[in-house]
């Protein structure tokens, strides 16, 4: 048998499991325009900052710049702080941000940037904001009476584009269209290249072109200008989101900025005057608040995580820890939080109309707790049901743990034998572990993650033959959450390399990584 418990925090490994401790792009830019938003009266009280700072710096997509001028205009009217912006195409922002991570924010046209950006660990929180979708920019009345790309391919038609390597127009048309055949030609008929999208709209406003490729939202500002939809590019669209910047130096003030930007009554407001359409985003509050339900036993492996939320957003998230029996009876009595993060599947499944998204995150492994050396000779659950045995377990109706080791004595054949011994049943697994360590109890079945830290009086048996003894943790967003994007990015950090690195220390597995646990001796 092996000893199973030990003290794992920060870097101290369990000595019976091995837990895996996870600790030319630029030279465009002399172009882009670096400034601070200029102070015009917006729509909410007039607010000077209680202290000053820096102002955060935004590298924005120049697709976006007339909407986020009104949108930064609203803000420093709003709460008095100023931002700094630089408008360029995305790729050379993302390429800009990579090489000198100077800014605070990042919004690029299209999330694909945004997923380039989190896999070279650039970002971090994501904002939703709007999409756009592709049209043909031409003068007022479509004089060419442009309606197919076939007509875009004409020998007398000059037609401007914006650079498929550098700009989210350019990319997400090429990418569509190469699929169907129409990409080669299209590029070939094109007269000029530009190095924005908006740059495309002014050539066909002086008539340098006759027809252009652009967002619909950026013909907002072109009241000259007619938006032709073709059929061939009803299928171009583009996701506009921004993101806090993982080096920011500033991050509550970043995230300050950016859950302004995508308010549903603040930044979305804007975008939808500017012609995109906007996502769903969270009302604006200075303060906002977050109330998650989480069961008892994650609370050492997310509490850390928690804190860190809080202090990088600005926010205040109220934690509820209980057993998830009892969790799930409040909410079934209509007391239903922002989020849930349940100790079993289980728990989550009871109340799976009001987390429609739920998706689990971590595991945990029940395992039989005894004194340090196994005086009573334990090596199975059979042994539980030996004369005289002073057992614990987890209240099955409080407690998913509880809920787990009924299903698991049962499955194993021995749970009538076994909960003759049974003195005591708790919400959580701590209580067991102390009784354990007062020596009231002779065996308890916890989780594994509950006995991490008591390896200098107890061992922890490991239960080998029935898989129905692992839990998994499930996070879910309420549907009906009137912070549901907040409570989002809170599910994102609980999915960080630094809080796997936290549930792992913990004695959990993670859910993408199955197999961290070595096997049974």
């Amino acid at each position: 048998m092996r000893n199973m418990v030990g003290d794992a925090r920060r870097g101290r490994v369990l000595p019976a499991v091995a837990v895996v401790l996870s600790l030319g792009l630029l030279l465009g830019l002399g172009s882009l325009l670096l400034t601070p938003a200029k102070r015009e009266r917006g729509p909410g009280p007039q607010v000077e900052p209680a202290v000053s700072v820096p102002p955060v710096v935004l590298f924005c997509a120049a697709s976006n710049r007339s909407v986020m001028d009104t949108i930064l205009a609203d803000y420093l009217a709003e709460t008095g702080r100023e931002v700094v912006v630089q408008y360029g195409p995305s790729q050379t922002l993302l390429a800009s941000l990579s090489i000198s991570g100077t800014a605070d924010l990042f919004l690029p046209a299209d999330a694909s940037f945004l997923e380039m950006a989190h896999e070279q660990g650039l970002i971090e929180s994501q904002f939703p904001l709007a999409e756009m979708r592709a049209v043909v920019a031409v003068p007022a009345g479509n004089p060419r009476r442009l309606a197919t790309l076939d007509d875009l391919v004409a020998g007398d038609l000059r037609l401007a584009m914006a650079n498929p390597e550098a700009t989210a127009i350019g990319m997400v048309t090429k990418r569509t269209l190469e699929a169907s055949g129409a990409w080669e030609p299209l590029a070939a008929a094109v007269d000029v290249t530009m190095t924005t999208v908006n740059e495309v709209a002014n050539a066909v406003k002086l008539d340098a072109a006759d027809a252009g490729i652009v967002y619909d939202a950026v013909l907002h500002d072109y009241p000259d200008l007619e938006a032709v939809a073709f059929e061939a590019l009803d299928g171009i669209r583009s996701k506009v989101g921004l993101a806090v910047v993982s080096g920011t130096t500033q991050p509550q003030a970043a995230s300050h900025l950016a859950r302004y930007i995508a308010a549903a009554d603040r930044g979305l407001v804007r975008y939808r005057e500017h012609g995109f359409t906007p996502l769903e985003g969270d009302p604006w509050d200075e303060r906002p608040e977050l109330t998650l339900y989480a069961g008892s036993m994650l609370r050492p492996a997310i509490e850390e995580t928690v804190v860190a939320f809080e202090a990088r957003e600005g926010v205040t998230v109220t934690r509820v820890y209980n057993g998830c029996g009892i969790l799930v009876a409040q909410m079934e009595a209509g007391r239903v939080p922002d989020a849930y993060f349940a100790c079993d599947v289980e728990f989550m499944n009871q109340v799976a109309d009001r987390f429609p998204d739920a998706e689990e995150i971590s595991q945990n492994e029940l395992v039989i707790l005894v004194a340090k050396g196994n005086p009573k000779g334990i090596s199975s659950l059979s042994d539980l049901s030996q004369p005289g045995l002073r057992v614990g377990i987890g209240h099955e109706k409080q407690c998913a743990m509880g809920w787990l080791t009924q299903r698991t004595l049962s499955e194993g054949g021995v749970q009538e034998q076994v909960m003759e011994n049974v003195v005591v049943q708790t919400p959580t697994g701590d209580m067991l572990v102390n009784q354990m360590r007062s020596g009231s109890l002779d065996a308890a079945v916890v989780y594994l993650s509950n006995a991490v830290g008591s390896g200098d009086a107890l061992d922890a048996v490991r239960i080998t033959d029935l898989p129905c003894s692992i839990a998994s943790q499930p996070y879910g967003v309420a549907a009906e959450s009137p912070v549901r994007r907040l409570a989002e990015r809170l599910g994102e950090q609980f999915r960080s390399q630094l809080s796997r690195e936290i549930f792992e220390a913990e004695g959990f597995r993670w859910a993408e990584a199955q197999g961290l646990l070595p096997p049974p001796e």
